[in-house]
């Protein structure tokens, strides 16, 4: 049986999501990959267990998470059911609906037949009353932007929820759900987007600076680009890599000798620092004042343990980030 680590809270620092009176862990995990059916299990109770014991409160999920799609959820509800579920109040558990998830036209996008019947499902998977946070995973160009932010509202007042969120939205559309959400008294606290050196859309799209304007919390999913931003790709593409085991999320064709470059650069402004690559990707989102939290990805312990040093990562100096600019352009 598991007893979590009477130290838990020493080795984490907290962050407010935007003026909400909810903290988030710098460092959260996310269960995207390695919480699936194909994956093993004891080793997915290690991961949550070494998180957990390092302060690591905030498990981040979608219904759509596997492979197979819910895979994640059902796999993470019997760590909870099993060991982690005595500590669930010290827990913050999020999923989300937005993707292809069930056949037919009301099992996508952002109808409130989609969502609710969609957190239901999620709740059932996981043996949960609530998640803490509900999000709409991706933006609907055809759902009337009220529909989809009355289903996240209707989700909080039947209690299955406490908080939502918004994933892959833009600024102009995050300042209209804002605004809807405002109106309907719903606790809309963060917005969950894809950041790193190498991926500077939410600087690009506007929902970078509308969450700091709006005082909405941002938590960032893949802050280590697949891990181009670690030391694995230094010298070429190892057999056992992700690119060449699944190659779903991180093609081949992306790591070219000009990336390739771009890595070995980084890399060396990382050891003048005295650090680790990973270490100065995670810090240098920590760094934003907008950034509440990055969700890092596991398959390995040491992974968490390693990525929560960089809540000490040094600070930027002006130039380095003048230079991280210029080599990641």
């Amino acid at each position: 049986m598991y007893t979590a680590s009477k130290e838990r809270y020493t080795q984490m620092e907290y962050k407010r999501c935007g003026d909400s009176g909810l903290m988030f862990p710098k460092v959260s995990l996310g269960l995207w990959h390695n919480f699936g059916d194909t994956a093993n299990f004891e080793n997915m109770k290690k991961l949550c267990f070494t998180a957990f014991d390092n302060g690591i409160t905030q498990f981040d999920l979608a219904n759509n998470y596997g492979p197979e799609p819910g895979s994640a959820e059902k796999n993470f509800g019997r760590i909870l059911k099993e060991d982690l579920g005595v500590y669930r109040d010290e827990l913050i558990i999020t999923t989300k609906a937005g993707y292809d998830m069930w056949e037919g036209p009301y099992g996508n996008w952002g109808s409130r037949k989609y969502l609710l019947a969609s957190l239901d499902q999620s709740l059932k998977r996981m043996g949960l009353e609530y998640v803490d946070i509900f999000y709409h995973h991706r933006m609907d160009p055809e759902t009337p932007l009220e529909e989809t932010m009355g289903a996240l509202a209707s989700a909080v007042q039947s209690g299955k929820a406490i908080y939502v969120g918004l994933s892959n939205y833009d600024g102009p559309t995050l300042e209209k759900a804002a605004a809807i959400l405002k109106e309907l008294h719903c606790p809309f606290v963060i917005n969950q987007n894809r950041y790193s050196i190498f991926d500077r859309t939410v600087e690009k799209n506007g929902l970078k600076d509308m969450a700091g304007k709006l005082k909405k919390g941002l938590i960032t999913f893949s802050p280590l680009a697949q891990g181009q931003l670690t030391d694995r790709y230094l010298h070429g593409i190892p057999e056992d890599s992700r690119i060449r085991t699944d190659g779903r999320f991180l093609k081949e064709s992306t790591l070219d000798e000009h990336r390739l470059d771009q890595i070995r650069k980084l890399n060396d402004l990382a050891a003048q620092r005295g650090e680790k690559l990973a270490d100065m990707a995670l810090g240098w989102l920590l760094h934003h004042d907008e950034v509440t939290s990055v969700l890092i990805g596991a398959s390995k312990p040491q992974q968490i343990l390693d990525n929560v040093k960089a809540i000490s990562c040094a600070p930027f100096t002006e130039e380095e980030l003048k230079l991280i600019d210029k080599i990641s352009a």
